[in-house]
């Protein structure tokens, strides 16, 4: 990591309001002679637009007075979306008792409603599926390692 992106991490982390938020991510674009610092957070119980503005008026103070970035920038906090993949172990403990579309190292997608979350591990309940029988459900445990991506499945039920 740049150790420009080593400090605006720090900043960021130091502007959050408290323990139940997190950075996901943050990354730095350029469009023409302008720099966008992209700034994703998350919180346990929900970010707020509010929690955004905020952070992104610290931040973007912290900056100037640091004097960090000598060209034109523009900065951008939201949280991720939906369709955003869980990045942290943080984020899939959130996420308990919704249900997960993981996409595999080995190119396998397993669908399931995520019931934990271990160290090394997620533990989804799977439908399994037998010919000439009633699906039943299995709980069924996945390495980090293996998870190449994992996004919530929004419910409109």
């Amino acid at each position: 990591m740049s150790d420009l992106k080593q400090t605006l991490t720090q900043i960021v982390e130091n502007h959050l309001p408290d323990e139940s938020h997190f950075l996901v991510e943050l990354s730095m674009g350029a469009k023409g002679d302008q720099t966008t610092l992209n700034i994703l957070i998350d919180a346990d119980q929900g970010v707020t637009i509010e929690t955004c503005a905020k952070v992104s008026r610290n931040v973007s103070e912290e900056i100037e007075a640091k004097d960090l970035i000598d060209t034109a920038y523009r900065i951008e906090v939201s949280s991720p979306g939906v369709d955003y993949p869980l990045a942290s172990r943080r984020q899939y403990q959130k996420n308990i008792g919704r249900t997960l579309k993981v996409n595999l190292e080995s190119g396998k997608e397993v669908k399931g409603k995520l019931v934990d979350v271990k160290d090394q591990e997620i533990v989804l309940l799977v439908a399994k599926k037998e010919k000439g029988k009633k699906a039943t459900e299995e709980e069924t445990s996945f390495p980090f390692e293996e998870i190449k991506k994992s996004v919530v499945q929004v419910s409109f039920k």
